[in-house]
């Protein structure tokens, strides 16, 4: 952005974590390509793993995303031997998603990219600079009330736009 006096002005803050954002999404899912992965892929990985069984219905709510995507990532991530369903115990009607042997070492390599993402993306920034963007940056998604370790771009997937037939 240039003012009147021909030099350049900053951006705003939200203008900035926006671009970052997108582009650092971008760079992600380039990454991640190398592993045949996608970062939906890598997100549900990451929540299985935390989780320690959820049901479909409990994923997708988690997730805040339509049920009826998620059923397609889930079973592209079964056939590939990542993730297994699993009767419940509670409830005989329903099953549980878990990783698979195969999911935890995906989630092993998914690390990997990720650590060389933050690398990466972080290079200008001194160890100090780096833990205080991510305490600020913290902050926000707490203020905002986004959901911890949720990406929100779920919430995307498998949602009609306006006007699709």
């Amino acid at each position: 952005m240039t003012n009147p006096g021909g030099t350049q002005r900053p951006a705003s803050a939200a203008f900035l974590l926006s671009q970052v954002g997108a582009h650092a999404a971008r760079k992600f899912a380039e990454r991640l390509g190398r592993l045949r992965l996608s970062p939906p892929h890598a997100g549900i990985l990451g929540v299985l793993r935390k989780s320690g069984g959820l049901s479909q219905q409990g994923l997708a709510e988690l997730l805040h995303m339509h049920p009826s995507a998620l059923v397609a990532i889930i079973d592209e991530l079964e056939e590939r031997g990542l993730v297994k369903r699993q009767d419940s115990l509670d409830d005989r009607r329903t099953y549980e998603l878990h990783l698979a042997d195969k999911g935890q070492a995906a989630l092993r390599d998914i690390g990997r990219v990720g650590q060389e993402h933050d690398e990466s993306l972080c290079a200008a920034l001194s160890p100090r600079e780096r833990e205080q963007l991510t305490g600020f940056l913290q902050r926000i998604a707490d203020e905002q009330g986004l959901t911890p370790g949720v990406h929100p771009g779920f919430s995307r997937l498998g949602r009609r736009r306006k006007g699709a037939c």
